[in-house]
C-alpha cells in the first residue's frame, strides 16, 4: 500500500506512524507500540546547566527555516547509531507535510551552521515528535527546551515522544500504555492550537512558569 501525506495524518490520528529498517531500504512499516512515551507540558524538567546555556545565547535557535536539512541531518550515522530508520519515503512524505503546515522544525546554528534540531508533526492540539539531531554538545536539547515554550505558547495539549529513550527521561517523559495513550490523543487531536515559529519570549521562563501554575 502506498502511503500518502492523507493517509499519513489518518494513521497519526490512531496514533500510529511509519519507520524505515534502513537509511537505504525505501520500504516502510507501521508501528503502535504497546508502551509510548510521552513529554507532559506541565511537568518538563529544565536544568539549571542547559538553562544558562540557553540564556548565554551560544545558539541560533529558528523554527521552519531549515525543513528538510534537519530530517536529513537526523538520518546522520552518529557515534554508536550508524543506521538510521529515515530513508528517502520518510523525508518526502514528511516535507510534503511540512508543505502543507503538518510538520514543523527547530533548528539550532552556530556561526550560521546548523548545528542541531528536531522535527516533528502537528495535528490539533498533538504534537509527535520524530527524531533530534546534535552537532555540537547541547544543541539538540536546546532544541527540544524551544520546541516545549512553542508548544505551551501555542496551547498544545500532548507531546508524543514514541518510544522512551534515557535522554527523554531526564527530561520528564514518561511512559504509558498504549491504551491510555490513545485517551490523551482522543481528547487532545482534534483542539486547536497553533506552532509558535516566532516564540518572541525566553524559552526557559515559559516552561518554568508552566510547571509553576500547573
Amino acid at each position: 500500500m502506498e502511503i500518502t501525506p492523507e493517509l499519513l495524518l489518518q494513521a497519526y490520528r490512531i496514533g500510529v506512524f511509519p519507520m524505515g529498517e534502513r537509511r537505504d531500504d525505501p520500504k516502510l512499516y507501521w508501528l503502535d507500540p504497546r508502551l509510548r512515551a510521552v513529554l507532559p507540558l506541565d511537568d518538563f524538567h529544565l536544568p539549571q546547566r542547559l538553562k544558562r546555556t540557553i540564556r548565554a545565547g551560544r545558539f541560533e535557535v529558528s523554527a521552519d527555516t531549515a525543513f528538510a536539512d534537519t530530517v536529513r541531518a537526523c538520518a546522520e550515522p552518529r557515534p554508536g547509531h550508524p543506521e538510521s530508520w529515515i530513508n528517502e519515503p520518510i523525508v518526502d512524505l514528511y516535507t510534503e507535510l511540512h508543505r502543507r503546515g503538518h510538520a514543523h522544525s527547530v533548528e539550532c546554528r552556530a556561526g550560521g551552521r546548523l548545528v542541531g534540531g528536531l522535527y516533528g508533526v502537528s495535528i490539533g492540539a498533538v504534537f509527535f515528535g520524530e527524531s533530534m539531531f546534535s552537532r555540537e554538545r547541547d544543541a539538540s536539547k536546546v532544541a527540544l527546551v524551544h520546541l516545549v515554550a512553542r508548544l505551551i505558547k501555542g496551547g498544545f495539549r500532548l507531546l508524543d515522544c514514541q518510544f522512551m529513550t534515557e535522554h527523554l527521561r531526564s527530561f520528564g517523559a514518561i511512559e504509558i500504555p498504549r491504551e491510555e495513550f490513545r485517551g490523551l490523543l482522543a481528547d487532545a487531536i482534534d483542539e486547536t492550537a497553533t506552532f509558535q515559529r516566532e516564540l518572541g519570549e525566553d524559552p526557559c521562563a515559559i516552561v518554568q512558569d508552566n510547571t509553576r501554575t500547573s
